[in-house]
């Protein structure tokens, strides 16, 4: 690869490694509830300081969500309520009944995850994380935790099913405590960002009824009213072909290689080129993308259909090349310098074309094929779909042709099937959905392909790609809070 290092490489190569303890600390683990009533729940009066201002709020934490919890140090819920909700007050204009509750979770890699908290984020330079922007704004915040791959308990779809757990639970207890349960708006980054978007097209869906029923989950509808997805893993049975239509024909790839020694992150730029085996792969997956996109019978906003021919060119690429330089003419027009930019035309101020492919070779590979499901058995993705009984599966029928790993199994459809939010329409309206141009950790086409059969189905979706924001999220909180409040206001 001839290109120099993004941004964002750099700037994650010069993240400060964290210092972790020498002894890994035991998540305390959380007695079953004897009810799912907020109003037994103890809540605690506490303050920050944004901007110059005292924030004043009330804290109810580590509330257990389910009668039955499979993993109680991860299925939790922590409730922040401003204080002025408990004197008849206001903020900005939202009171006591009618404040939307945010719904954010710290899903990242399908992992575990506990319930998040109003704190400084170090990873965005210590500024105030999207919970106490919430809470300045008046908003009621409910975080909940989740189950994780890594756990026996927490494979596919451990981690979709708590968090609806965790909605039905608001849902049930909106009599009982400050928001408004019919305005539930969620948000995720990455893996979290995935299972935002099929809390939301999700819904209300009987496929998952086994599993809350189970957990002992509230007896509510878990339909949200909002969603707001970052960069999300989602579609994963389709991510490998389209990684590779967006991929295929740049060998090379840069990626980040992180450890842990002494207690102490490494992180170094791992270089490479696809070996011969691994560039027939991706030509293999490349050609199953057209079909795909063809069968899904998408139209754009002008109502042309989304089609690509078996070359992997036609009308879907020529739309993603149209956000592109959507993307690239809103960073002009805010005065960036995109001379450097080879796979740019650009005249008088005017981005007025793109091409795809040279796009590809100038942001780099950072997967190779497969990006998702490794032949041995190798992802995240893998061991995410796996079970109690076989912590790592297959969940393409491409990859267990091809695994390279001893006695592989491939998930069953059903179960793959519910991690996925393009297989679900529900009722909830409104998605907010930001996929960083400079993403490489999964192919643009996955976002946009949600974003157009969201619109199809006659939602209202607010997509877009930041110019030159790689794989991350709430780097514009700003923004996101001012669609919250617009869709909030319908």
């Amino acid at each position: 690869m001839n290109q120099p290092l993004s941004a964002a490489l750099l700037a994650a190569l010069a993240a400060p490694a964290f210092a972790a303890p020498a002894q890994q600390t035991e998540l305390p683990r959380f007695p079953a509830p004897k009810n799912l009533n907020f109003a037994q729940v103890q809540g605690k009066s506490q303050s920050f300081e944004l901007n110059g201002q005292t924030v004043r709020y009330r804290a109810f934490e580590n509330i257990v969500y389910v009668l039955k919890p499979a993993d109680s140090r991860y299925q939790t819920l922590n409730v922040y309520i401003p204080e002025a909700y408990f004197t008849g007050g206001s903020i900005d204009d939202y009171t006591a009944q009618t404040a939307p509750i945010f719904f954010p979770n710290n899903i990242g890699g399908y992992m575990p995850a506990t319930a998040g908290q109003p704190e400084n984020d170090q990873r965005a330079g210590g500024k105030p994380n999207a919970i106490m922007l919430a809470l300045s704004k008046g908003y009621v915040v409910a975080s909940a935790g989740a189950r994780g791959r890594t756990e026996a308990n927490g494979h596919a779809p451990a981690a979709i099913v708590d968090l609806k757990a965790a909605v039905r639970y608001l849902k049930a207890n909106d009599q009982a405590m400050a928001g408004d349960a019919n305005k539930i708006i969620s948000n995720g980054t990455s893996a979290g960002g995935a299972l935002s978007a099929l809390l939301g097209t999700s819904g209300g869906s009987k496929d998952y009824e086994p599993y809350l029923r189970q957990l002992g989950a509230a007896r509510a509808n878990d339909t949200i009213f909002a969603v707001s997805a970052y960069c999300p893993i989602t579609n994963l049975e389709h991510a490998d072909a389209a990684y590779e239509w967006q991929f295929n024909g740049v060998n090379d790839y840069q990626k980040i290689d992180i450890s842990m020694l002494d207690y102490k992150v490494e992180r170094k730029l791992v270089k490479g080129t696809q070996t011969p085996a691994q560039i027939q792969l991706s030509g293999s997956l490349k050609a199953l993308f057209p079909a795909y996109v063809n069968s899904l019978k998408l139209k754009n906003a002008q109502g042309t259909p989304m089609t690509l021919d078996a070359n992997g060119n036609g009308t879907f690429k020529t739309q993603m090349e149209t956000m592109l330089l959507q993307s690239a003419q809103k960073a002009l027009d805010n005065g960036k310098d995109l001379s450097d930019q080879t796979w740019l035309t650009i005249q008088n101020g005017k981005a007025i074309a793109a091409d795809f492919a040279a796009y590809a070779q100038f942001v780099g590979r950072q997967k190779t094929a497969p990006a998702f499901d490794a032949l041995d058995l190798s992802s995240g993705e893998n061991q995410l779909f796996g079970d109690a009984r076989t912590d790592k599966k297959h969940f393409t029928a491409f990859s267990l042709k091809n695994s390279t790993a001893a006695d592989s199994l491939k998930a069953d459809a059903h179960t793959v099937k519910l991690m996925n939010a393009m297989n679900y329409t529900s009722p909830t309206q409104h998605y907010r959905i930001r996929v960083g141009e400079n993403d490489r950790d999964t192919s643009l086409a996955i976002g946009l392909l949600l974003s157009l059969k969201l619109k199809n189905s006659g939602k209202n979706v607010d997509y877009a790609l930041p110019w030159g924001v790689p794989h991350s999220g709430d780097y514009d909180l700003d923004e996101l809070f001012a669609w919250m409040k617009s869709v909030a206001a319908k």
